[in-house]
């Protein structure tokens, strides 16, 4: 009797975790929330090139620390002076300008292409279709950073 209670239970238990949306396992989940950061010894140029040709805003700086928001504000990045007395070890090495790309999904991604190209940035790749549905083209930070700007697309059909 006492098992029968017990799988009685449990069912009941998973079907109102189910019915709140939550998971069937009483497991804490951690909200997380990535910031990608950049150590550079260029953060004015950095501050100039997001701010002119991106839009981004300054969500928080002082002598050696630059954190950015996207214009609506969905994400960050920030920026960090190298061997900084503050700082551990770790996060002390410049970066060095290779192998880190972003990517900004937008909405309308021909206008920000010609809108950038009126500002003056420079196009490492010019704007192209993918076959498996991208529409894009990229451009590159002060620091070597390179950023695909990007409208997802159909794939193309043969």
């Amino acid at each position: 009797m006492k098992r029968i209670f017990f799988i009685v239970l449990s069912g009941l238990w998973m079907i109102n975790a189910v019915a709140q949306n939550k998971p069937a396992h009483p497991q804490t989940i951690h909200k997380m929330k990535l910031n990608a950061g950049i150590i550079t010894k260029k953060l004015k140029e950095t501050k100039d090139f997001y701010t002119h040709f991106l839009g981004f805003g300054v969500t928080f700086e002082n002598e050696f620390y630059l954190l950015m928001h996207t214009p609506n504000k969905q994400a960050e990045i920030s920026f960090l002076l190298p061997n900084h007395p503050t700082q551990q070890p770790l996060f002390q090495p410049t970066f060095g300008g290779k192998g880190v790309y972003l990517t900004i999904e937008v909405d309308d991604v021909d206008t920000i292409y010609q809108q950038l190209k009126a500002k003056g940035a420079v196009i490492k790749i010019d704007i192209r279709d993918e076959p498996w549905g991208d529409r894009h083209f990229a451009i590159e930070d002060p620091n070597g950073v390179g950023i695909d700007i990007v409208k997802h697309t159909p794939p193309q059909k043969n």
